[in-house]
């Protein structure tokens, strides 16, 4: 079952929670964080994109950017842009958009249950990147961001949930630059708090990483670090336990994770189409764009048309958790089959638009002469993420996207 436990944490005033909440480090590059953080002393990207402070070009893995790092966070602390709470507790952090709510639990988790895959991932992560999260764990001792987990639905937690909101005012409620909503509780009564663990202690089996893989591995790993190095260890130590938002499965949302390929690996247009046609039934949809509707429905632009493509009976294992994705059925059937991309890490031919920029990105890209065929896929289901997960098996790379994506500066957890 899973450990969770409230924590102390490090929250700015509500007068300054807009301007310190931003994206998290991964969906930003430097230049864009930059731009960003301009004019804003306040946002938490002076921590977590440091190098913003420091001359362009500089190296993000340098140490005059951890160095930056560490001066800029305590910073924080010694102005009050971030406050100590008084007492333990648990939060509920809540994301409005396009009109849907979710509701996740802020709370930290345990670094064995990680460990031991009582938390349960989906994804590969590279060393390099865990690495690079681990540095920042391991000089601000503390998780600045959070990752975002999921758990099986349970009908207490929910009502505890929705009692709590709905009557209580949040303590924090603005609406971010992108127009998603960001509200905030903090629970100070100790027996609603004390529910919640023992809840998910007996009855919650496991939690499942959303988003957040490489600083989920960083958190963990710097933990087991610690306790390693630390000869009176006792398990009981801060250390121990890393932020996460916990949200129901049912409240979550994974949309599309579209691919643009540059060439059709010497084909022509008409060949490639008679040769789709061995795999998938195809019609042609014109020039307005098609978005799929069902799961093994892919819409192609090509040459300004939209082509709806169904995957025909027994071209796929419907078996099999990795298999009958459709991830999976287009790199198989097209894109390693047609197209010669055998490995979607490292082929540059290939590249990935997450659908929160909408399929006129793909036809922009194409349009454009940059990339030569689009693929718009349905997106995964929790369902499917949450069957992968269980059964030890890693999803396609660029498979899942997650919106919206948690804010970053609400709260933060110090290890000791």
């Amino acid at each position: 079952m899973a450990i969770v436990k409230t924590f102390k944490g490090l929250r700015p005033p509500k007068t300054l929670v807009q301007s310190v909440a931003s994206r998290p480090y991964d969906v930003l590059n430097s230049a864009e964080a930059r731009l960003e953080a301009e004019g804003n002393p306040y946002s938490l990207l002076h921590i977590t994109k440091a190098e913003i402070d420091l001359p362009e070009g500089t190296d993000e893995h340098s140490q005059a950017v951890y160095d930056k790092v560490v001066e800029n966070y305590n910073l924080f602390k010694h102005k009050g842009w971030l406050l100590p709470e008084d007492k333990e507790k648990f939060y509920i952090y809540a994301q409005t958009m396009n009109g849907r709510t979710q509701y996740g639990i802020v709370a930290t988790t345990h670094v064995t249950d990680y460990l031991e895959n009582v938390i349960r991932k989906h994804e590969l992560t590279r060393k390099d990147k865990e690495e690079d999260r681990m540095i920042h764990v391991r000089i601000t001792n503390a998780n600045v961001e959070p990752v975002f987990f999921a758990y099986p639905d349970h009908d207490r937690i929910n009502a505890i949930v929705a009692d709590f909101v709905n009557n209580n005012a949040p303590e924090y409620d603005f609406v971010s630059e992108d127009g998603f909503g960001h509200h905030f509780w903090v629970i100070n009564d100790d027996s609603i708090n004390e529910e919640i663990a023992r809840i998910f202690l007996h009855e919650v089996p496991h939690l499942y990483v959303a988003d957040g893989h490489h600083r989920t591995a960083a958190a963990a790993l710097v933990g087991k670090e610690k306790s390693e190095q630390n000869p009176h260890h006792t398990g009981k130590e801060e250390y121990n336990y890393f932020m996460s938002v916990l949200f129901p499965a049912s409240q979550l949302q994974i949309i599309d994770y579209n691919r643009v390929v540059k060439d059709l690996n010497g084909l022509s247009e008409d060949v490639f189409l008679r040769a789709l046609d061995a795999t998938f039934e195809i019609e042609n949809m014109g020039p307005e764009i098609y978005k799929p509707s069902c799961l093994h429905e892919f819409s192609m632009y090509l040459n300004g048309n939209w082509y709806k493509m169904v995957a025909r009976p027994g071209s796929y294992d419907d078996h099999d958790p990795i298999e009958v994705l459709d991830v999976t059925i287009l790199s198989n059937l097209v894109l390693n089959k047609l197209l010669g991309i055998k490995d979607l890490r490292t082929d540059k031919r290939v590249d990935f638009v997450g659908g929160i920029r909408g399929l006129g990105e793909l036809k922009r890209r194409v349009d454009n002469g940059e990339m030569k065929v689009a693929f718009a896929l349905y997106p995964v289901s929790m369902q499917q993420l949450i069957n992968i997960a269980d059964t030890g098996n890693i999803m396609p790379p660029k498979t899942t996207w997650f919106e919206p994506k948690l804010r970053s500066g609400l709260v933060v957890h110090e290890l000791e």
